[in-house]
């Protein structure tokens, strides 16, 4: 995962370049991308090219193109790590390369390791400049090399390589004895591969500094020859002899435990230069065998001890240079999860620990947030990683501790947590450990993430879900993510009615039940957010009877402010729809909401929506169908209500735009649909001026209040209003241009 700090200039521009990619390129003939015109890249830059393309997970046979041109784009230390490239795209396009260093780990598309080794050694540059060579993960396909001029093409061509990576790959003996041979080898990590004899590593007994063999269940040797092949090699620094303890009985490593135990009740003589041993996940080691081992080894650099039950062993607090990966404190896990990357059975161990460790924590812990996201990252298919994870991302974001975090971190853990709901629809704990951790109001309002895809996956559990705590988790983050919403996302999501539904049908068993509580409120909130300003959504609620659902909440929760305030807000946004106004032309609704208008016990709250929903209806008389004796009374009571209405301090709505409020400011409408639309405008503007005033001048209603204020039939009451607005945005125009200057 990338720095929290801002991103260098040179980020900035090859992301740029990868987005522009389409329109650097011309096509060849096969399909393959070349670059229109190529500078001369420094040979730097050309590797973090490809790197960048590779991470952003846009690297495969027609992208890789561009590094045909190997003059130009120089690369030394490639990287086409999990992307997809077929083996003649990468001999067309790496091959010519003058490389040092290869990582083809975990790429699809077809590579094999024959295809690599073929590749490399088809060009004499590489033969001799290849250092470093990863092929984790791939298919080796030995049997189908072939001599190249009479001559067997395998790792002994490529004769400067000193460290080989075939983590995961059908290694067999005959390859190790080929790796093995060859003169400068220095460090091998061979684990989970298939190979069953170590007897080849006598060859680079001499050379080899460091061997990795975790997990080796194929090897077929007695603990008697394992520990005399290790003895052997004397310039060893490193040794991972460490296995999965999840995976298979104490039986089948048993040979290997004992090679362990030999090894540290054994002399300091027998691999004296060993400053670093691991040997995680052997449970049957003793206490009193690591002592013997640490204390006669003083130059120890490290120990992996993580599930074997030792990690809290006394003697390891006095060595002060030491480094452990264990589970007996922080520092222990976070180094296990920073050397354990990809091994999902100790990353799995570690996050356990470290959940227990962060149950109760109240200092944010960035570095540790970021440890736990990498490891999401790096087993996006791991549900066990994941159950883990997600637990103790709640644990390091929950209550103020988000807050805390920087904002590039929490974006980045947000859509770890959105790939996890994505990744394990049908994993309960998974999703309610993601539903937990979202439903903060300081990453709900304040972190970067795809909202809609948030909206869409909660949406999709809430539909699967009654559970009443996590209903209102549920529905409280739908609601603050769809008020986030852009109208064109919002009428998007909108489309399937399904999620209409789901929110109707909360409010329905609420109001059922005349309960009054938090998940009724979020849902009210999030069907309102929905239909504003999108007609789609407003027609979808009605044919979902929503209108019905709502002339019952309306009535039932007559003395509950806050439920009649969100109500009204909805039939608002219907009745700004000019098309669905017919729907709401029931003579007993207008009625029960002019009562709600005229009420002056209820909070001006309730009578402003009440009000913007009868002038909306009342502003079109060739489309009202009732008695007009109504609208008249509708019209008389507009003005009367709202000149008595008090300025209010604190923010009661918000505008996305002021497109549905045009209308009402024609000179020819009522005086009583011109006032509603005045009073409101000037309420948002005389609480956020910055943000409104602009938004009136962009959208013309500046020269529509100022064509009120001119006109000779306009009701004094709305040119004072009028004015009032049009000097603050004036006045505010003055201070941010006196403010430029």
């Amino acid at each position: 995962m990338e720095g929290e700090g801002p991103q260098t200039l040179c980020d900035l521009c090859l992301a740029q370049v990868c987005c522009k990619l389409d329109a650097l390129c011309r096509k060849r003939a096969d399909g393959s991308m070349s670059l229109i015109w190529a500078p001369l890249f420094p040979q730097e830059l050309a590797d973090q090219l490809l790197q960048k393309m590779a991470t952003k997970g846009m690297l495969n046979d027609t992208t890789v193109g561009i590094f045909r041109n190997s003059k130009k784009l120089r690369l030394r230390r490639a990287s086409i790590r999990c992307c997809k490239v077929s083996a003649e795209a990468f001999r067309l396009a790496l091959c010519s390369h003058r490389l040092l260093e290869l990582d083809a780990s975990w790429v699809s598309g077809g590579l094999t390791g024959a295809d690599v080794i073929s590749g490399l050694a088809s060009n004499p540059e590489c033969r001799a400049s290849l250092q470093k060579l990863a092929l984790n993960g791939l298919n080796l396909d030995w049997g189908s090399l072939e001599e190249a001029g009479g001559v067997c093409v395998g790792f002994n061509s490529l004769q400067g390589l000193g460290t080989i990576h075939l983590v995961n790959t059908d290694l067999t003996d005959d390859i190790l004895e080929d790796i093995c041979s060859l003169p400068q080898l220095e460090t091998l990590d061979i684990s989970c591969s298939t190979v069953s004899k170590l007897n080849a590593l006598l060859q680079c007994k001499n050379t080899m500094r460091s061997l990795v063999a975790h997990r080796l269940h194929q090897l077929d040797m007695s603990h008697v020859r394992l520990l005399f092949i290790f003895t052997q090699l004397h310039t060893l620094r490193h040794l991972d002899f460490s296995d999965d303890h999840f995976a298979g009985d104490d039986s089948e490593r048993r040979d290997g435990d004992e090679t362990v135990r030999q090894l540290l009740e054994g002399s300091p003589q027998v691999l004296p230069s060993l400053v670093s041993l691991d040997i995680s996940g052997r449970k049957t080691i003793t206490e009193s065998a690591l002592r013997a081992f640490v204390e006669s080894r003083s130059g120890l650099l490290f120990l992996g001890l993580l599930a074997t039950g030792l990690s809290g062993c006394p003697i390891l607090s006095s060595q002060i240079n030491l480094k452990v990966t264990g589970e007996a404190n922080e520092n222990q896990l976070w180094e296990a999860l920073r050397r354990y990357r990809e091994r999902e059975c100790f990353i799995r161990e570690a996050l356990v620990h470290l959940y227990n460790l962060t149950t109760d924590t109240d200092k944010p812990q960035p570095d540790t947030l970021k440890l736990v996201v990498e490891a999401m990252q790096n087993h996006p298919g791991s549900s066990h990683v994941h159950l883990v994870a997600t637990a103790c991302v709640f644990n390091l974001t929950t209550q103020d501790l988000a807050e805390a975090m920087p904002i590039r971190l929490m974006s980045s853990t947000v859509s770890q947590l959105l790939h996890a709901m994505e990744t394990f629809p049908n994993h309960q704990q998974v999703q309610k450990n993601c539903l937990m951790a979202l439903c903060s109001g300081n990453i709900l309002q304040d972190v970067p993430f795809d909202k809609y895809l948030a909206a869409m996956l909660v949406m999709k559990w809430l539909g699967n879900h009654e559970e009443p705590t996590l209903q209102r988790m549920a529905v409280a983050v739908i609601s603050l993510l769809v008020a986030k919403l852009s109208t064109e996302e919002t009428a998007q999501l909108s489309k399937d009615v399904s999620f209409m539904k789901q929110l109707l049908a909360v409010v329905q068993q609420k109001a059922m039940l005349g309960v009054i509580d938090s998940t009724l409120k979020f849902a009210l909130s999030a069907l309102w957010n929905l239909t504003d300003e999108t007609p789609t959504a407003a027609r979808i609620f009605i044919e979902c009877q929503g209108l019905e659902l709502y002339e019952e909440v309306l009535e039932s929760y007559y003395n509950e402010p806050s439920i009649q305030q969100k109500v009204l807000g909805l039939l608002n946004n219907i009745a700004e729809v000019e098309e669905l106004q017919s729907d709401l032309m029931d003579e007993d609704l207008l009625e029960h909401i002019l009562s709600l208008l005229q009420d002056p016990q209820l909070e001006v709250g309730v009578r402003y929506f009440a009000g913007g929903i009868l002038a909306q209806l009342a502003s079109r008389a060739k489309v009202w169908i009732l008695d007009d004796e109504l609208r008249s009374t509708i019209l008389e009571k507009l003005h009367e209500s709202i000149i008595a209405w008090p300025h209010l301090e604190q923010e009661m709505v918000s505008y996305r735009s002021f497109r549905p409020f045009s209308p009402l400011l024609q000179t020819c409408q009522p005086s009583g649909v011109q006032l509603w639309a005045v009073w409101a405008i000037h309420l948002v503007c005389s609480q956020n001026t910055s943000h409104y005033s602009s938004m009136l001048d962009k959208e013309g209603l500046t020269e529509l209040l100022k064509a009120l204020d001119g006109h000779p039939d306009t009701h004094s009451d709305i040119k004072r209003i009028s004015q009032r607005i049009v000097l603050m945005v004036q006045e505010h125009q003055s201070h941010s241009e006196g403010m430029d200057n």
